[in-house]
């Protein structure tokens, strides 16, 4: 489990490494077609810097504010700190802020920066529509996010495809207002320029490519978690079992967003799932493996 640990803050900083650069290719993109280079670069490191750095300290209690969760209070939600506290002493964690969320839909994620920062959060349709090894299993699940440090890589990931797409469409913006022309060296105009054609592309495929990356990242760590789960319960079926009634339930999550889709523990939207001559390519930009294949793995263990 520690070499677990030690990979995924390794992925993380090649996460980070990745997708600054991206932002960087896209502020030398801007520069081309709106009039400066080296003032986009330097404008997408600043941003890229500043929205990591505010990601890594307050995502958690923006994630909490947007599901509009409250603390679960011990004496109305005993069950559940009863079974966070003694998943955590039984995997050597310090015990998590517990939340919950008014909402008919089952459904739990995780968030924080790392164990000592972190916090999980149920609905209301998770604790009336699971039984205690259930239960178990869901809790067990966002608890191992946590100590394999998934949140972390998750959180800063779902903000630098955000710095993507703010930054792409401002520059799109900017070359409507301006008529796609720079206004330098007599008002040259830009269109003769091979590299505008270059930037033109990469701000348009810039988001595509972050949000696949991102999607890609959040389905691995979510099969990673299952398994580590079931290795903290010891009994496979509770996890196993929560799942087969998540896939049997149709309510939609009404506290998710498209911003807080990749934290929970099942794809919380609607409008996935789809069957189609598109699905191949629907799929790549799900935050989620689908639950028949996640229940598929555990049963396999």
């Amino acid at each position: 489990m520690h070499d677990l640990i030690s990979s995924n803050k390794r992925r993380t900083v090649l996460l980070m490494t990745v997708f600054i650069g991206l932002l960087v290719l896209v502020g030398m993109s801007v520069g081309v077609l709106v009039g400066n280079g080296a003032a986009g670069t330097v404008i997408a490191l600043v941003l890229a810097g500043g929205t990591a750095f505010a990601s890594y300290w307050k995502a958690d209690k923006i994630a909490l504010a947007v599901s509009r969760a409250i603390p679960a209070d011990p004496a109305v939600y005993p069950r559940l700190h009863n079974l966070v506290e003694g998943l955590c002493i039984a995997g050597g964690l310090p015990k998590p802020g517990v939340y919950v969320i008014e909402d008919e839909a089952p459904n739990a994620f995780a968030t924080g920066r790392n164990p000592q920062h972190a916090a999980i959060a149920v609905t209301t349709g998770l604790l009336d529509k699971m039984n205690r090894v259930e239960l178990e299993g869901v809790v067990a699940h966002e608890l191992s996010h946590i100590r394999n440090y998934d949140i972390l890589v998750s959180t800063l990931a779902v903000t630098m495809v955000g710095a993507v797409a703010i930054l792409t469409d401002v520059a799109i913006r900017l070359m409507w207002w301006n008529g796609g022309r720079v206004a330098r060296d007599g008002d040259r105009d830009n269109g003769s320029n091979p590299l505008a054609f270059v930037g033109l592309a990469l701000l348009i495929l810039a988001p595509l490519f972050a949000r696949l990356m991102h999607a890609a990242v959040s389905r691995n760590r979510e099969s990673l978690a299952d398994a580590s789960a079931c290795q903290m319960t010891r009994y496979p079926p509770g996890l196993i079992s929560a799942l087969e009634k998540l896939r049997d339930d149709v309510t939609v999550t009404h506290s998710a967003s498209m911003a807080t889709a990749h934290l929970w523990i099942e794809q919380p939207l609607s409008g996935v799932g789809d069957a189609g001559r598109l699905a191949r390519f629907h799929n790549l930009f799900n935050t989620h493996p689908p639950i028949e294949e996640r229940i598929a793995r555990l049963k396999e263990i």
